[in-house]
């Protein structure tokens, strides 16, 4: 049976027709649509509901001279809707009826909040914010841990006074926090394997040191820093990480370990330039924190430092000369103290290395200069 084209447009009435239903069903799927599956970070419609964006009146006339039959819903790509949250409706009127031809879309009664602006704005770090102000970015370790060091220069300091032995638990606390602040310093964290390993060089030294005695204590450090290193290497070969982290262990670890290792030359020196020394470090750090301008801040330290060894060196056989100790001593520890010193806040840090590192550099020069006073 062939099928009857449509009557002309003027005596059609869409609202009564088939595609006036077939358009209630559009609308009744296309708001059961917006509840079950839009998706809200996109605005894409469902093709079969795209078609109806703006309503089909103006396809009436092609009627008249196309076959009875339901339109295709399908054929025309459009355009996503602009809002992410509703699926589209028809315009209406005020009285509830179809919008006349062209009418714009009516708006959603709520829209969406918009985001803060500031929600997708990185937060600046002290040391940026610092480098946009023209300060310094860098943050030293503070009064806290500098109070930590002058405590555990003063541990080492009377335990030189009791002997050898009663230095070496003063020391293994010293040598740990260099290890484990040495390589948090570096970036390297967890790294609990090169943190005992540096340990393990330095107890190695300091039971070397005190076998072969004070005499032979240059020997043992040195000797024992070229056996890590080998070691280190050996470690690093086996090691299954890329070439650049490899390389980057490497140097840390035998830094590390040299440090550490360094650190037990306080069982070389002479017992009285150790107590001068870690007094004349305890009174330089404290002095360094002190909330005084940068210049002055190390002159004073320097000052309190040779100050320290002279009273000290007044106590023991060194006498006045504890006051070139004392600044040697002073200026080392101020050096250790800009190395611990961090660009960004870091407790641990702060905590380990700030607290080690000015002791730990202060021992060549306790060393070599108590060689020459003591």
């Amino acid at each position: 049976m062939s099928q009857q084209p449509y009557e002309p447009y003027e005596s059609y009435d869409p609202y009564q027709q088939q595609p006036q239903q077939q358009y209630e069903e559009v609308r009744g799927h296309t708001q059961t649509f917006q509840g079950q599956t839009w998706d809200t970070g996109t605005a894409h419609q469902h093709p079969q509901y795209e078609q109806y964006e703006h309503p089909p009146y103006a396809q009436y006339e092609q009627y008249q001279h196309q076959p009875q039959q339901a339109p295709e819903y399908q054929q025309q790509p459009q355009a996503p809707a602009t809002d992410t949250h509703t699926a589209y409706l028809p315009p209406q009127g005020q009285q509830g009826q179809p919008a006349p031809t062209g009418a714009a879309p009516v708006a959603p009664a709520t829209a969406p909040a918009a985001p803060a602006a500031d929600a997708d704005e990185p937060r600046l770090t002290y040391a940026q914010r610092a480098r946009l102000e023209g300060r310094s970015p860098i943050i030293e370790p503070g009064l806290k841990p500098a109070g930590l060091t002058a405590l555990l220069a003063l541990l080492l300091a009377g335990g030189a006074a009791l002997g050898s032995y009663g230095l070496l638990v003063p020391l293994l606390l010293l040598q740990a926090l260099t290890a484990a602040g040495w390589f948090r310093l570096n970036g390297m964290w967890p790294a609990r394997q090169g943190i005992a390993l540096a340990f393990l060089g330095g107890v190695v030294a300091d039971a070397l040191v005190l076998i072969a005695g004070r005499e032979y204590a240059p020997g043992a450090i040195l000797g024992t820093c070229g056996v890590w290193v080998l070691l280190t290497l050996v470690l690093q070969l086996r090691s299954h990480a890329g070439a650049d982290e490899r390389m980057y262990g490497l140097m840390a670890t035998v830094s590390s370990a040299a440090l550490t290792i360094l650190a037990g030359g306080t069982l070389a020196a002479a017992p009285e330039a150790v107590s001068a020394g870690a007094v004349a470090v305890a009174v330089a750090v404290v002095a360094r924190a002190l909330p005084l301008p940068g210049a002055a801040s190390v002159v004073v330290a320097v000052l309190a430092a040779a100050g320290a060894g002279i009273a000290v060196g007044g106590m023991t056989d060194i006498g006045a000369a504890g006051a070139l100790l004392g600044a040697g001593a002073g200026v080392c520890a101020l050096v250790g103290l800009r190395v611990a010193s961090y660009d960004y806040p870091s407790r641990f840090v702060h905590m380990t290395a700030g607290v080690a590192l000015p002791l730990t550099a202060a021992v060549p020069a306790l060393y070599l200069l108590g060689r020459v006073v003591a």
